[in-house]
């Protein structure tokens, strides 16, 4: 696969996409990422315009669910690559208002690709010539595998068995991009998530909701009874494994991609109030407490709510050579420094 071409990635003002686009765009100077954003909520309009300042970033405001932009784009910029991150991914917000996660979710992977195949292929299993190299990344979740017990981890051939409105439309997503595989054989691959973390992550997350509050002498609320278990991934180890798959993985492969980081939400919540005590002691006095640790209140639990979440990353290890560089302990003390800066 070509170095030198243009590459689209969907929802590089999110997250983790802004982090991936300022890797790539670092890393592979010859290619020019065209980064596709709909500056939702979610989106960090700051960070788009210190992307604006790598020389083969260019970034387009629209909606992945518009074909007739698309089509344009593709032709004007001829796209030979697509690395698709936009999504609704907030399990609660989900719950209120699933529309926008179908709309988003399903329909918009649904007019990417079939914009894709279309722009590279003239049928099935018959690709212009020149394209055949294009590929179509699919960046999923560990979601749509549902829930485990205590014992056991997902791995790539773990049944599909969304809990949420989110998580299924993540499923849905990926299905669609396998039937072009399998239909048309379109160059696709899927990688799926643990839970993200790291700086510049929405405040809605979990993490940035406990030291946010917690910063602000506020109840930090833990759900149930806090021992949801969830598997850790800081997020430059995800962007190296996705830019990995990407150019390395096989055609119509997907690859989880976890932290081997499982930790319960309590664990989480204390570890993080242990690190403002030790930084940040001097806001306690005079408010009556000891610790920050005596912020943390139990709330009435998410309705569906997967009790364990872990994903075998075995395959992409073995076969591309990928590991994590952060542990838990070393990437949330980046991140609980991070957002110190951030909220003072």
């Amino acid at each position: 696969m070509t170095h030198e071409q243009t590459i689209m990635v969907t929802g590089g003002a999110g997250f983790i996409g802004q982090h991936f686009v300022s890797s790539l765009a670092r890393r592979n100077p010859g290619i020019t990422i065209l980064n596709v954003d709909n500056l939702t909520y979610a989106a960090d309009p700051e960070s788009v315009e210190q992307l604006n300042r790598l020389p083969n970033h260019r970034f387009v405001e629209g909606d992945i669910t518009d074909r007739k932009m698309l089509e344009k784009l593709f032709e004007q910029h001829d796209v030979r690559g697509v690395i698709h991150f936009a999504a609704e991914s907030h399990v609660d917000r989900s719950i209120e208002d699933p529309d926008a996660f179908i709309r988003t979710n399903v329909h918009g992977t649904f007019t990417l690709i079939d914009t894709a195949k279309n722009y590279w292929m003239q049928g099935p299993n018959q690709c212009y010539p020149g394209y055949e190299d294009a590929r179509f990344h699919h960046i999923s979740t560990d979601e749509v595998y549902g829930t485990l017990g205590a014992e056991g981890m997902f791995s790539e051939t773990s049944p599909y068995a969304p809990s949420s409105p989110y998580s299924a439309s993540k499923a849905g997503s990926d299905m669609i991009v396998q039937s072009y595989y399998r239909t048309y054989g379109l160059n696709t691959i899927i990688t799926n998530c643990s839970n993200n973390f790291g700086p510049n992550q929405h405040d809605e997350k979990l993490i940035p909701t406990i030291i946010r509050k917690a910063m602000s002498l506020e109840t930090v609320p833990i759900y149930g009874d806090g021992q949801n278990i969830r598997d850790w991934l800081y997020v430059t180890d995800h962007c190296r494994g996705v830019e990995l798959a990407y150019w390395n993985g096989g055609a119509g492969e997907s690859y989880n991609i976890g932290g081997d980081n499982e930790r319960t939400n309590l664990y989480i919540a204390e570890k993080i109030c242990a690190m403002l005590d030790e930084r940040k002691a001097e806001k306690l006095e005079g408010q009556g407490l000891e610790s920050y640790t005596e912020l943390i209140t139990y709330v009435e639990d998410r309705p569906g709510h997967d009790r364990r979440y872990a994903v075998d990353a075995e395959k992409i290890k073995k076969e591309l050579g990928w590991k994590p560089e952060e542990d838990f302990e070393s990437g949330l003390l980046k991140t609980v420094e991070w957002y110190i800066d951030e909220y003072e």
